[in-house]
């Protein structure tokens, strides 16, 4: 059974940037854009490099720093898997495919940031 559960305040991150924080034994990426905030899971689904370290671009896409593979923080969804092109993309997509990014639910009551976990 899923509960809501506190992980920021709603000063404690500035519009465009990511932190990384810890919820239930799960370390979690927060981002902010605008007056939205979205979680998802800090660890890159391609080889584990870690998202909270990686570049916040556009409205929510973020850029693993290892390999530069983009995931959508709305949904989870890979918007780019690996960066580049060529044989050693093509074989690095066919060893591991692209695997969406676990979001979590997002609600602001005051000023309290709040994931359902």
């Amino acid at each position: 059974m899923s509960s809501f559960v506190e992980v920021s305040k709603t000063s404690e991150l500035k519009d465009g940037t990511i932190k990384e924080i810890s919820a239930q034994g799960r370390q979690i990426l927060l981002a902010r854009v605008s007056d939205k905030y979205y979680a998802a899971d800090t660890w890159c689904t391609h080889m584990g490099g870690r998202l909270s370290q990686g570049k916040l671009e556009g409205t929510v896409v973020v850029t693993c720093p290892l390999h530069g593979s983009q995931f959508d923080l709305k949904s989870g969804e890979v918007v780019r898997w690996l960066k580049g092109s060529g044989i050693a993309a093509a074989v690095g997509k066919a060893l591991k495919p692209p695997r969406r990014l676990t979001v979590y639910n997002v609600k602001v009551e005051d000023d309290r940031v709040m994931i359902e976990i």
